[in-house]
């Protein structure tokens, strides 16, 4: 999820766990902590498909942070007064607020290395788009009112009320995930391909608009469902993806990371003599944020290239067409 985002998760919850008295200090620590994962972008590991790739690694690693959470703990109970006159609060603050920035990320598309150093492919159970509202706000309120009023009542009802709103939300992404999932098997199965690997996200900002992505032996399809405004099947358009170029370069290390990294979800074009790899978990057709030309091709096999991004921006027009779509199956 976006940094606002995990800062608000993690000032409240530490909020809720630390003794009143100190409660905006544990707001403080709660939000720093709920961030600290994510400083691992500051690392350059060499190339754009590694720094995309480790993104979400070690730092996010549950092997990592659950023995940082209890040095950390130690660290601070010997130098801090607060963590040594209430330790077991302080401890359950450190440790959730950290170990729930990796486990709200696996909600998302991009993928999370929640199992590192194990060469698991990251979890990404995508149904959370990485920015979202209606899972911010009600936590972001909370924090809001329990900084002013920090040792009041109201200032613990404003956190947990905010939580369970946001943990509720969550919930209906499962749920929504599983209404979407359910269409798909009823288009997919009279075509045979009821069992293709596939994925399904919430498009931008929201839990009722999902994009559909079925790979098939040429290429892939891409749907679109409305919870709201459809109620026929869901209709896909057809793309080609060359799977037999993708397989002849998989010895090419950016082309075998990429495979891994996505779960095998690339669009695979040749453009002039490169070969570009998109992900296409990340974006609407034709335009997709991560695409990487990652080899070229020699006489007569294809050779490494030094990896080059070529993913494309945001596009307002997109976005627009999403926000019309959610209400409209037209």
């Amino acid at each position: 999820m976006d940094s606002i985002t995990q800062a608000v998760l993690g000032a409240s919850l530490a909020g809720i766990c630390a003794p009143k008295e100190h409660r905006r200090k544990a707001l403080a620590l709660g939000a720093a902590l709920g961030t600290l994962p994510d400083l691992d972008v500051l690392i350059d590991y060499g190339d754009p498909v590694s720094n995309f790739t480790y993104h979400r690694g070690f730092s996010h690693s549950l092997f990592v942070l659950f023995p940082f959470s209890a040095l950390l703990w130690l660290i601070l109970r010997r130098w801090w007064a607060p963590v040594r006159d209430a330790p077991g609060p302080w401890l359950a603050a450190i440790m959730l607020t950290l170990v729930t920035h990796p486990l709200l990320d696996g909600h998302t598309v991009y993928g999370t290395q929640l199992l590192w150093p194990m060469t698991t492919p990251p979890v990404m159970w995508s149904t959370l788009f990485i920015i979202d509202p209606a899972y911010t706000l009600p936590i972001l309120i909370g924090v809001l009112i329990a900084l002013v009023a920090p040792r009041r009542k109201v200032g613990s009802i404003g956190l947990a009320t905010g939580l369970v709103i946001s943990t509720v939300y969550v919930g209906w992404s499962w749920m929504a995930k599983s209404l979407v999932e359910r269409e798909v098997v009823a288009v997919l199965r009279p075509m045979g391909i009821q069992d293709a690997h596939r994925f399904s996200i919430p498009t931008p900002f929201n839990t009722i608009l999902w994009r559909v992505v079925v790979m098939t032996d040429d290429g892939y399809l891409e749907g679109f469902h409305s919870l709201i405004a459809d109620d026929g099947p869901i209709r896909f358009n057809a793309y080609q993806s060359d799977h037999v170029t993708l397989e002849q370069t998989s010895d090419v290390w950016a082309v075998a990371r990429l495979r891994w990294f996505s779960h095998d979800f690339l669009k695979t074009e040749i453009k002039g003599n490169k070969l570009v790899l998109s992900d296409l978990r990340m974006g609407i057709e034709p335009r997709y944020f991560f695409s990487y030309a990652v080899a070229v091709h020699g006489n007569p096999h294809w050779k490494a290239l030094p990896p080059e991004r070529l993913g494309t921006r945001v596009n307002s027009g997109d976005l627009v067409r999403v926000w019309n779509r959610i209400w409209s199956d037209n």
